[in-house]
């Protein structure tokens, strides 16, 4: 059996941790198999939908690597949607419902106040033709699904085996009053068709699960793998729901995260793995394992980011950031050493410019007063640049010995006159690339 798998966005805002991690978790199982991995753009609602957040979310999804094997768009499949909702009605299971959002509040609130669970009456079913027919002249109406009363039970990937009352769920609206298909009904006719056969979401959508496996087995289909992963919160466990607008991959990416800190982070986030920093995310498909989550919600934290973005800087080759390089203003010939210098000392790419800067430009001292005199001393003994490996083990040697300091007392000021930093490179290497004394 091939392994089939999709990720199905919506394109009504941009792409952010909560849904890339969906994203992911399915990219993942179908590499690990060698499957089919498929972009399926949930554009449906017309209204809410824009080509540009289409765009946007082929544009993360590329930037993280998670290419797709083919893009479907669910606005060009209306007609499929159509042939199934018929096929619904002609077996007596999709009805058509009036009720007002108002309406249909207050009988919520109604059954609530009596202590029941706030399900649909299927006060519709009740309905005389001539009702229906007096009722479209007001309204339009919606189609709902009639749930078989019976208990739904599926092995979750995740979750373990789980079993949902269907009585206990209202008769899902599948298609609205305006007539536009709703998700529900949108997925269960794609993932049919399309041959999916895992599904990895959100454990938010667990009862939206059980009521698709019945729709599907009134369609006359077989269900695929369900698995749901835990909900993520902030550090201290707040709802990240609020925040995952300021989650958004283009500003983590315009932050400077590293594609391979956030596939990292997020391959093994929630399960008993370890996070390991992995240069692409076809390296963590090897070693991803379903069965190693949990089912409690999941702390994110996206300062966890910036460590790990910093670890996969220090693995790259000049070449891999020869495009920040260039723009720096680094010559071609010095690029390989002073990127081999202080990428140790580089949290994001867009600390390549200033470290350049300072190397091409000069720093602005950082001295303190008891250290003045000292300084201007030192400084006074270091010879014009060029400089080369030994300089600054014959500079520091020749003040030592005119000072008598020795240790932090010796090498601190001099870093800080130097870099105007208190730490980074070896100074030893750092000095070949300076191109000014300090101007004290």
């Amino acid at each position: 059996m091939t392994i089939v798998t999709r990720f199905a966005p919506s394109p009504t805002g941009h792409l952010h941790i909560g849904n890339m991690r969906p994203a992911l978790m399915n990219w993942l199982i179908a590499q690990k198999a060698g499957g089919t991995f498929i972009l399926r753009i949930d554009d449906t609602d017309p209204e809410r939908s824009r080509e540009e957040y289409v765009d946007g979310i082929r544009e993360d999804l590329e930037w993280l690597g998670l290419t797709w094997d083919r893009e479907e768009r669910q606005s060009l499949r209306l007609d499929r949607y159509e042939a199934a909702a018929q096929a619904l009605r002609d077996k007596g299971r999709l009805y058509e419902a009036f009720e007002t959002p108002t309406e249909l509040d207050l009988k919520r609130k109604k059954q609530l106040n009596m202590g029941k669970p706030p399900v649909y009456d299927r006060a519709a079913l009740a309905l005389s033709e001539d009702d229906r027919a007096r009722l479209r002249a007001e309204r339009s109406g919606h189609w709902r699904f009639k749930l078989d009363h019976a208990r739904i039970e599926w092995a979750d990937g995740i979750l373990g085996d789980l079993s949902i009352d269907a009585a206990s769920v209202s008769d899902p609206v599948l298609i609205r009053g305006d007539g536009q298909f709703l998700y529900t009904l949108a997925s269960v006719v794609d993932d049919s068709e399309m041959g999916v056969t895992h599904v990895v979401r959100g454990s938010d959508h667990v009862t939206n699960t059980a009521t698709q496996i019945q729709i599907m087995a009134a369609l006359g289909h077989g269900h695929p793998s369900f698995a749901h992963h835990s909900l993520l919160t902030g550090p201290q466990g707040e709802a990240l729901s609020k925040r995952l607008g300021t989650l958004a991959l283009r500003d983590l990416r315009a932050a400077g995260i590293e594609p391979a800190a956030l596939l990292s982070l997020m391959a093994r986030l929630g399960s008993s793995q370890p996070v390991e920093l992995h240069a692409t995310a076809g390296e963590l498909a090897e070693g991803f394992d379903l069965g190693s989550f949990g089912s409690a919600p999941t702390k994110f934290d996206a300062e966890d980011l910036k460590p790990l973005t910093a670890q996969h800087l220090q693995t790259l080759p000049a070449t891999a950031v020869a495009a920040e390089l260039e723009a720096a203003g680094v010559p071609a010939d010095l690029r390989e050493p002073f990127w081999t210098t202080i990428r140790d000392n580089v949290g994001t790419r867009a600390d390549i410019a200033g470290w350049w800067t300072l190397v091409s430009e000069g720093a602005t001292p950082d001295i303190a007063d008891a250290d003045r005199d000292f300084v201007a001393d030192a400084v006074a003994r270091l010879p014009e640049p060029p400089f080369d490996a030994e300089s600054w083990s014959r500079w520091t040697a020749d003040v030592k010995a005119a000072s008598g300091r020795k240790g932090a007392a010796l090498f601190k000021p001099l870093r800080l006159a130097l870099t105007g930093r208190s730490t980074g490179p070896d100074m030893a290497s750092l000095m070949p690339l300076l191109q000014h004394k300090p101007r004290l």
